[in-house]
This record gives C-alpha cells, sequence and structure tokens, in this order.
C-alpha cells in the first residue's frame, strides 16, 4: 500500500485528487492545507492542517506520515496578486516547494510537483519539455524557481506543467470557466481576449494525470494540458453555447485593454506526445470537459 501525502487539498485540483485517491484500496491517504478544516469532511478522509512554507512544521508531519508520495497541488495561483504580492508569492511558490523537496530526499519519497505554462514567454507556443522557459511575470519566475529547487534537491521527481485549469469544487476560487458561466448567468456582459491563446486543462484530466504518474512511475517533466487549442473568447463562447446562453453578451478585445498588473504570454499550448506516450494521458476536447463541467454545476453551488 502506498501513502500519499496531498497538499492543497482544499482547492480544485486537491480536492478531485481526494475524490479520485481517497476510495482507492491501494492507497493511505492524507489530506493537507493552511485551512483548519477540509471542505470534504463528510467524506471522512483523512485530513490534518499543514502550511508548507513553515519548514518545522513540514519535516515533523512528513517525517512523522512517511509518504511514498508527496502531491503539491498548493501554489499561489493569482497572477496578478503575485506581481504585486511578491514576498508572498515566492514564500509559498518557492519556499514552501523547498521545504517539501528537502524532506521527500531525505526520506526517499517521489515529489509531484503542478508547474505551469506561465513558464514560457508565449512567443513560441505550443511548447514540449525540452522547450527553453522565459517567464514574462513574476508568478512565472517563481514557478520556475519552484521547479529548479525540486531539480537541484536531488529528490524524485514528477513536475506537471498544465494550463488554465477549470472544473467545479466546494468553495473553490473562480477559475475562468466558472467565471463565465456566473457571469452569464447573472445576465452580465463580459470581455475576453482573443490573443491569449492556449488548451484549457479539466481538472478531472490533471487529476488523472497525476494519478498516472504515479502508477506509472512518471518522473521528469511532463506537459498536460487539453486537447485543443483555443482562446479565451473562443473557449468562453463554447461555454456560453454549452450552458444555453447568448454569446453576444461576450465581448471581444485584445489582451491590452484589460490593463492588468502582470503581462501574459499570449500563445502556448502544450506538445503532449510524452505524456501520452509515459504516463498514458489523453484529454478530453475542450467541449467534451465543459460538457463533464455543467453536469458537476447541477451538483455543486456556484457562489
Amino acid at each position: 500500500m502506498k501513502r500519499i501525502l496531498i497538499c492543497g487539498s482544499n482547492g480544485l485540483l486537491g480536492q478531485r485528487l481526494a475524490l479520485m485517491m481517497g476510495k482507492e484500496a491501494d492507497y493511505e491517504v492524507l489530506n493537507t492545507s493552511h485551512h483548519r478544516t477540509f471542505v470534504l469532511d463528510h467524506h471522512l478522509f483523512d485530513y490534518t492542517q499543514l502550511d508548507i512554507t513553515n519548514k518545522g512544521d513540514v519535516k515533523s508531519l512528513v517525517g512523522s506520515f512517511r509518504p511514498d508520495i508527496i502531491v503539491n497541488a498548493a501554489a499561489m495561483t493569482n497572477v496578478d496578486a503575485c506581481e504585486t504580492q511578491r514576498e508572498q508569492a515566492w514564500k509559498i511558490n518557492v519556499t514552501g516547494v523547498e521545504n517539501l523537496s528537502e524532506i521527500a530526499r531525505r526520506i526517499g519519497a517521489k515529489l509531484i510537483h503542478i508547474s505551469t505554462d506561465y513558464v514560457f514567454d508565449g512567443k513560441h507556443g505550443p511548447y514540449d519539455e525540452n522547450a527553453r522557459p522565459n517567464p514574462i511575470n513574476y508568478y512565472g519566475k517563481t514557478k520556475l524557481a519552484g521547479e529548479n529547487v525540486i531539480i537541484a534537491s536531488g529528490a524524485h521527481h514528477a513536475i506537471l506543467r498544465t494550463i488554465v485549469v477549470f472544473g467545479a469544487g466546494i468553495g473553490v476560487k473562480n477559475n475562468f470557466a466558472l467565471w463565465v458561466v456566473k457571469s452569464l448567468r447573472e445576465n452580465q456582459k463580459i470581455r475576453c481576449v482573443d490573443d491569449q491563446i492556449s488548451s484549457p486543462t479539466y481538472v478531472g484530466d490533471l487529476a488523472a494525470a497525476v494519478k498516472n504518474t504515479i502508477e506509472r512511475s512518471g518522473c521528469g517533466v511532463y506537459h498536460v494540458c487539453g486537447a485543443n487549442v483555443l482562446s479565451r473568447y473562443d473557449f468562453a463562447v463554447e461555454i456560453a453555447h454549452a450552458f444555453g446562453f447568448d454569446d453576444l453578451a461576450i465581448q471581444r478585445i485584445k489582451t491590452f485593454e484589460l490593463h492588468q498588473p502582470a503581462p501574459r504570454p499570449l500563445v502556448t499550448g502544450f506538445i503532449l506526445t510524452k505524456a501520452e506516450k509515459e504516463i498514458d494521458y489523453h484529454p478530453m476536447t475542450s467541449v467534451q470537459a465543459i460538457e463533464a463541467l455543467r453536469r458537476e454545476l447541477l451538483h455543486v453551488t456556484l457562489n
């Protein structure tokens, strides 16, 4: 039986991993996050509070539980907040990762870490795993630094880079798809950029990639994202159609019109060949994933 420690269990991916792996007889799973309580407590999953930025707490808990696998789904992912709150972003996305990778190496655990397409500049997408990173915002810089910390630590690891993760969960932060649904449901007009082009990733696909990485002993860097490439505007239009909303409420704009604090890489997307071959990763199309989201929202309150 493999012992698995999940960090960031109250987040979108963390919840999905808890649900996916918590019922597997082959796994003993301990869920953690920096919150005192677990949003999935009604499932009676094992949970304890853990702040990955506290080195002493990480050392104590991991040393006591002695997991075979540590999955780090904890991060500061608000791109604009990272740009303005740099000390906090570094603390979570780099120092926290450093704490996990150090203890993973010490006890011989494997660290599976979630990273991002924002480690690239968006000038030469789609990217494979051998492409040279060149982040253009602070979020991307912290995530690349976190990757480098893991590699330098000597810990056994797999790094899964992903793109625009979406899906439903209990009390999760707004992701792009949820924002579109909520806004259109409230008859609001929204503005979506047509020059940010990538491959949105359904959380169920990403969770399956993590599970496959565990079961197939994947190691190194993997690119994991949705099956097709489209702009944020086109993605929003697909969402509107799936949910029965009028896409005339969606205004097509350019990124510069948003005046965001952090610059965005415009064209990313990933080449999935390595993930397909080594961890049997086969994602849904955006239309299929949006339909999965629509079914999920029948059972989850959209705040």
